[in-house]
């Protein structure tokens, strides 16, 4: 193993066992909360709980529910970071993870292959990948459906903007640590920040609107990873593992949406890369 890998293999390696050390603590079982007996003498003797009509009302309360800025940002923050270590993250991560590591060898050599000049196709790319149209739409989808009062789009809006800012920290976070040079020279290649914000955002509408939008949305965010290799501004492996940091903040900020989970993972291979997805079941 060269000595330039190493710093990636560990930012790998230590993602995967932070995300996954938290949750197996929390798998351990809570004792019983103890139950006031004042409280169940004042319950009337026929009184009989309709369970089906309350989980239905706080279902749609939380359906229903748009939060204001200032309540997306605490959300984001402190709900969201907090649920972001979990066993599920560690599965995405590790998928990303290994597909990273079997691209690395060929990163040199694909990188040659390509010519370095972006065709106009690629800087559409690029472009949809930037943090500017990925966060500014976001928020642009946030702020017209508040103020439209469309609470479905202003719902897929606020988990936009958190999945986009849940995944720009973690980005910038390990590009500072592992400081990879890029294929032009320049610094802080590893892991694409334009592949993850695609993927975090194609993971949110996957989740609220189904694979008749997921897929095509996976599909431009797996073009804006390859105009990111075609441009010579990252490889394959800062892509793979890109791609798995945006799932993962896309899934956590959107936990409890759907009736069905797919694990989607990113591939790397010598002569290109893809993404898989594979049904685990219903929620």
């Amino acid at each position: 193993m060269t000595r330039r890998a190493t710093p990636l293999l560990a930012s790998i390696s230590l993602s995967c066992a932070l995300l996954v050390a938290p949750s197996v603590v929390g798998a351990q079982t809570l004792s019983p909360q103890q139950v006031n007996q004042g409280q169940l003498d004042r319950v009337p003797p026929d009184f009989t709980p309709d369970l089906g009509k309350a989980v239905t009302a706080d279902a749609s309360r939380s359906a229903d529910f748009v939060p204001s800025l200032g309540q997306l940002f605490a959300k984001t923050f402190t709900e969201d970071f907090r649920r972001l270590p979990s066993l599920d993250s560690a599965v995405i991560l590790g998928m990303g993870g290994l597909g990273s590591m079997l691209g690395h060898s060929s990163d040199v050599r694909i990188s040659g292959m390509v010519p370095g000049s972006t065709s106009p196709a690629f800087n559409v790319g690029n472009a949809y990948g930037s943090t500017y149209a990925q966060l500014g739409g976001a928020f642009a989808a946030y702020s017209i459906g508040r103020a439209t009062g469309n609470t479905k789009l202003a719902a897929i809006g606020a988990d936009l903007v958190s999945a986009q800012i849940m995944t720009e920290t973690m980005v910038q976070g390990i590009k500072f640590a592992v400081g990879r040079t890029r294929p032009d020279g320049t610094s802080y290649s590893f892991p694409s920040g334009h592949t993850a914000a695609s993927f975090a955002t194609a993971a949110v509408l996957q989740r609220h609107l189904g694979w008749k939008v997921g897929i095509p949305a996976f599909a431009a965010a797996a073009f804006v990873g390859s105009s990111r290799i075609e441009s010579q501004r990252h490889y394959l492996s800062d892509v793979a593992f890109g791609a798995a940091l945006g799932m993962v903040a896309g899934r956590t900020v959107t936990i409890g949406r759907g009736n069905a989970r797919f694990a989607v993972s990113p591939a790397a291979a010598p002569g290109g890369g893809g993404v898989n997805f594979t049904w685990v079941g219903k929620k």
